[in-house]
């Protein structure tokens, strides 16, 4: 459902998406589910690398400064 506000009039129209919108959100969707996935296994490669150097989060970023 897409709604549509005319700002001039404050008229509010509710439509369906179209066939080109629905494949637009449906690209966008993935698109962050896939950003999502990465920022996760970033998270986990960071925490990894912290534990085999045995240092928090807070260690390393006073290392790093």
């Amino acid at each position: 459902m897409k709604q549509i506000i005319d700002c001039s009039t404050g008229e509010i129209i509710e439509r369906e998406l179209n066939d080109d919108e629905l494949q637009q959100q449906e690209i966008d969707s993935a698109l962050v589910l896939a950003q999502q996935v990465i920022a996760q296994e970033r998270e986990a490669a960071k925490q990894a690398i912290l534990e085999k150097l045995g240092l928090t989060e807070d260690e390393a970023k006073l290392i790093l400064g």
